[in-house]
């Protein structure tokens, strides 16, 4: 039997199938007489991309800009934003754009020094590429 353990007492050893509810397997704990299911797994999202996305949010850019960006659902970013209790920052002053570009391309953006005057920048890499998030500072 696969390794199941009882959600009310963590008990790992004394757990034997009790028959199926809703196609699913159902388990009996010995130890505490309680039944249950295993939880159906839903798809995992690495760790890596939930970073991204808070680390954007917090950067000023739209749940919708963040989708389009790593493709995770804005839905799934707000149950995100939400679950971690961050507050999005005040965007009055600053006005955050943001490009996707190799890294050739990057390192041209880079080189021209007007761009970057009086604006701050931050640069993450996403892959084989590379995401640049500039603000303008709004007078």
């Amino acid at each position: 039997m696969e390794n199941v353990v009882c959600p009310k007492c963590n008990n790992k050893l004394n757990i034997v199938k009790s028959g199926f509810v809703n196609n699913r397997q159902r388990y009996l704990c010995k130890d505490c007489v309680y039944y249950f299911s295993v939880q159906k797994m839903g798809k995992k999202i690495d760790n890596y991309y939930v970073i991204k996305a808070m680390q954007l949010y917090l950067e000023g850019l739209s749940l919708r800009e963040i989708e389009r960006i790593l493709g995770v659902s804005h839905s799934t970013i707000s149950f995100w934003v939400k679950k971690y209790n961050l507050k999005k920052p005040d965007l009055q002053v600053y006005n955050p754009s943001y490009k996707i570009l190799t890294f050739k391309e990057m390192q041209e953006f880079i080189s021209d020094e007007s761009l970057l005057k009086g604006n701050g920048i931050m640069i993450t890499e996403f892959g084989s590429k590379y995401l640049i998030i500039r603000w303008k500072k709004m007078t």
